[in-house]
């Protein structure tokens, strides 16, 4: 397991959660879905989700703990790709966010799976 990259998936997830959660429109513009007040409503949760996730990742101790934040990011992740990759309102924008998705879940596998660097002179 590399928790390093599994902490910086953490960082940077936490960070983008709190950032939606504050400004939906950050990712219902991108997204295609608006910046209305319906749209704001609905994404903040899933910025909150995010932060929760991500802040899990960057402070769960090493083991099964952070074993089960990552999958809990990566279901999230995948989750994302599922939904968001069927509903939004064209094909473009659903390409882009199940890349988006995949990808980030993806670097959570690879911190699960890709072992630590040693340092050679410990």
């Amino acid at each position: 397991m590399n928790v390093r990259l599994l902490r910086a998936v953490g960082a940077a997830t936490a960070a983008y959660g709190v950032a939606v959660a504050a400004r939906p429109g950050l990712l219902g513009v991108p997204s295609g879905l608006g910046n209305g007040e319906p749209v704001r409503v609905a994404l903040r949760p899933v910025g909150l989700r995010d932060a929760a996730s991500g802040a899990a990742l960057l402070l769960a101790p090493r083991g099964p703990a952070l074993v089960t934040a990552a999958a809990v990011r990566i279901a999230s992740d995948m989750g994302d790709a599922a939904l968001l990759g069927r509903t939004l309102p064209s094909r473009s924008k659903r390409r882009k966010a199940v890349a988006v998705s995949v990808g980030w879940g993806a670097l959570s596998v690879a911190g699960l799976l890709w072992p630590e660097r040693r340092d050679p002179g410990a």
